[in-house]
């Protein structure tokens, strides 16, 4: 009796080849997942480490804070595996992708009807804190674009049916997140789309249009909101003179410094940190360190190797998901990929820029590390998603009908040939 391989799999119809089945809990990308295991491991220290003083002040206990942490990563990693045991593509039907998009902007758009929670002059959340609308409005946007960007395949290069309709769409439920005010999330938001509409096959004209006018947007509204100006203002001192920063930036960059150099104006490299718990920082110095801060804490209690080793893994999960991208079998399935990858990369790049002083202050989590609920759900989702994306499935069977999924072809394959994009495969 012969064994049948991948090689020599046929089909008895025709004799084209036939995939074999992928083992039971192994059809994803390993790779991906151990990356992300490793982020979420040093992501649960580094709240633990940044909360238990505050937690046992406030609840006579050190784990209350970090038990939420916990909690909230359960119910990601049911998202997580609910979102890789569905196939991705029901999320390209029109239907699906709009009504995702409908709730976001209605949910967005509640936000300033209600206007009941209010925090630090902006209104970004439900239910104290619990939910955060502009987290979970990054990956639907990602997930509508790119079921709105595989179906325009071919007719992205005429204005009437590319920039035009992308600038209103973006420009919708950036305007509404810009409202809330939260500049950086429709700042990642915009870019994110950005970058799925340049892979998508827009012309560079298209591109270069595109980038002016959100830049030109940007700095608008730069100027227009005072926090944001004051932040401008206060980044372009510090340029010249880092103890002009503001009080913010300035404890950041005392966190990265050596120990015992508070207050001596003079900064030396902290190679290996102060030991993982021993920050004084955290002790009400640094404004949020349990969040939008908590790289600043690596950075005193790791040192900059700990620093780099975080930086890595994030670059990695990139290369990942971009490698997950190429070897997506249908349109749809690579322009999410690069979604979430260009994503978790400008968050990430945003949150260690601002902590090192490189662009102005804003507030933005560190993604799978960082606290919060909203934005741990919503990344774990989207890692699920990539999961989705990346398993094994069976080539299509002759005589089986099933949905018209395009192929990954023109400008999407040629923009993705040098990554290993696999060829001619059909669901």
């Amino acid at each position: 009796m012969a064994v049948t391989t991948p090689e020599n799999a046929r089909s008895e119809e025709n004799g084209s080849p036939v995939a074999p089945p992928a083992p039971a809990f192994v059809d994803f990308d390993v790779y991906l997942v151990l990356i992300v295991a490793a982020l979420l491991a040093i992501g649960l220290l580094m709240v633990y480490s940044t909360t238990f003083d505050w937690s046992f002040l406030e609840y006579g206990t050190p784990v209350r804070i970090f038990l939420n942490q916990v909690r909230s990563l359960a119910v990601g990693l049911v998202a997580l595996v609910v979102a890789w045991r569905i196939d991705y593509r029901i999320l390209r039907d029109r239907r699906v992708a709009l009504a995702i998009m409908v709730v976001t902007i209605l949910a967005l758009g509640g936000l300033l009807v209600i206007n009941n929670n209010r925090v630090l002059g902006a209104e970004r959340s439900f239910f104290q804190g619990s939910i955060q609308p502009g987290e979970a409005a990054k990956l639907a946007v990602i997930i509508y674009f790119a079921a709105w960007l595989a179906s325009r395949q071919g007719q992205l290069q005429r204005v009437g049916y590319g920039l035009i309709p992308f600038s209103i769409l973006v420009g919708l439920v950036g305007g509404l997140i810009v409202l809330q005010p939260d500049l950086s999330t429709a700042f990642i938001i915009v870019l994110t789309a950005w970058t799925m509409f340049f892979v998508a096959g827009a012309n560079i004209v298209q591109i270069l249009l595109a980038g002016t006018g959100a830049g030109f947007v940007a700095w608008i509204l730069s100027t227009q909101f005072d926090y944001a100006r004051q932040r401008l203002i206060q980044h372009v001192a510090a340029m010249q003179d880092l103890t002009q920063a503001s009080w913010h930036v300035q404890q950041a960059i005392i966190a990265f410094t050596a120990p015992g150099s508070r207050g001596s104006g003079t900064f030396s490299p902290n190679w290996f940190g102060v030991g993982l718990g021993q920050s004084r920082q955290k002790f009400g110095f640094l404004p949020a360190a349990h969040t939008d801060s908590i790289f600043a804490i690596i950075g005193e209690e790791l040192g900059l190797f700990g620093c780099l080793v975080v930086i890595t893994l994030f670059v990695l999960f990139v290369w990942r998901t971009f490698k997950i991208a190429g070897n997506a079998q249908d349109t749809f399935g690579s322009l999410l990929a690069v979604g979430i990858g260009s994503w978790i990369a400008y968050e990430a790049l945003l949150n260690v820029s601002v902590m090192t002083a490189v662009i102005p202050f804003t507030g933005v989590p560190l993604p799978f590390i960082s606290y919060g609920g909203s934005s741990l759900v919503t990344v774990l989702t989207s890692v699920g998603l990539l999961m989705s994306i990346s398993r094994r499935r069976p080539l299509k069977q002759p005589g089986t009908r099933l949905i018209n999924y395009d192929m990954v072809t023109g400008p999407v394959s040629r923009r993705f040939a040098r990554i290993g994009r696999r060829s001619g495969t059909d669901y």
